[in-house]
């Protein structure tokens, strides 16, 4: 068995991309990393699993391994993955890698393309649980994904004829965020309402239900996206369906003046937007900065201008744009390091033609 990891499929996890796997399911003939493997274990009507060293293989399974592998259970359970459907990697949360698993082995989705429906149909509609933007309770929303109309809605009344808000599906993203939200199904979903970025956050009990919800969202963003681009290749395409944040966490940040104490705020880094919050969970931004590139005259620097007082952290961050300084401080150094490197890439890339539109109209809310 050992043996048939040196194999070039086999060297990584059959499901997640994880290097070195060291676990096996025995019925379907993959290898798999010891994550993946706890998720095969709840599905022993399609997949039973055994570890690669420690467990004892009797011949004919080791015989099945060698005739099946990595690359052919790929050919066959993957053969029609849409190339919006979004494939998990080692660092995604446990739902993202559940689904992927359930819908390729047990539910067969990328073998049977009619079982896409619900993700492919251009359009879906349901009630999700949806945190209130006052007072953080969730509450049951209808909501209503068209890709005709380019749009996402949610109504606040099942009967309402009109919807409470309008996303358009060209500045929409989702990212799955289960500890920020407290619940492991749990989406955010973030668009922009004049020029700044809202918040709001989403679950539904049913993991599959939330996981087609978001593929769905991404199979609207890949066709807007074929439209608006119609020269490009999916390959560039899949990439802007849906991001993950750059980074995020808690730094203290002063006013323009810097005369002004320092406030702690949670931080996300968006692509080249660093939005500040008073609560993780706070619908709409304090404050929000545009980090561009260095050929437009941004900088990062570790430490804060000498004279800086007022901030109860040791870790300085100055950014600097064309307009002003901005100053942030971090409760670590690992901290430090993370947050200058998130800044850094982002100066570090030339920017986009777009990008300079975004630049041209965003406003900083002090």
């Amino acid at each position: 068995v050992l043996e048939l990891l040196q194999r070039p499929g086999n060297a990584r996890c059959a499901d997640c991309g994880a290097p070195d796997p060291d676990w096996a399911s025995y019925t379907l003939g993959v290898f798999i990393c010891l994550s993946c493997s706890g998720i095969h274990r709840n599905i022993p009507q399609v997949s039973k699993v055994k570890s690669v060293r420690l467990d004892a293989w009797e011949e004919a399974q080791v015989e099945f391994m060698a005739s099946h592998g990595n690359d052919a259970a790929r050919a066959r359970f993957e053969s029609k993955v849409p190339s919006f459907y979004y494939r998990p990697t080692p660092s995604d949360c446990q739902l993202l890698r559940e689904q992927w698993i359930r819908a390729k082995y047990e539910r067969q989705e990328f073998i049977y393309p009619e079982k896409q429906e619900p993700y492919s149909a251009g359009y879906r509609e349901g009630f999700l649980w949806k945190r209130g933007r006052d007072n953080g309770q969730f509450l049951s929303r209808k909501f209503v994904l068209t890709e005709r109309e380019g749009a996402l809605k949610y109504f606040n009344r099942n009967d309402a004829k009109e919807p409470k808000a309008v996303m358009k599906i060209e500045h929409l993203n989702a990212t799955f965020q289960p500890a920020k939200i407290g619940h492991p199904h749990g989406l955010q979903v973030t668009y922009l309402k004049d020029n700044s970025t809202r918040n709001i956050f989403i679950y539904h009990e049913d993991g599959k239900e939330i996981v087609d919800w978001f593929n769905a969202l991404r199979a609207a963003r890949f066709h807007y996206l074929q439209v608006a681009f119609p020269g490009a290749s999916d390959a560039d395409l899949v990439p802007k369906l849906s991001r993950n944040y750059l980074k995020e966490g808690y730094m203290e940040k002063t006013g323009p003046k810097q005369t002004e104490g320092f406030r702690k705020r949670w931080f996300t880094m968006d692509d080249r937007r660093l939005m500040y919050f008073k609560d993780p969970l706070d619908a709409f931004a304090r404050g929000e900065v545009f980090i561009g590139s260095k050929e437009s005259g941004y900088t990062v620097l570790h430490g804060f201008p000498p004279s800086t007082q007022g901030h109860h952290w040791p870790h300085g961050i100055t950014i600097v744009t064309p307009d002003r300084k901005f100053l942030f401080a971090c409760e670590t150094e690992s901290d430090q390091r993370e947050w200058v490197a998130a800044f850094q890439k982002a100066v570090d890339r030339p920017m986009l033609p777009q990008e300079y539109a975004v630049e041209a109209h965003f406003k900083h809310k002090p």
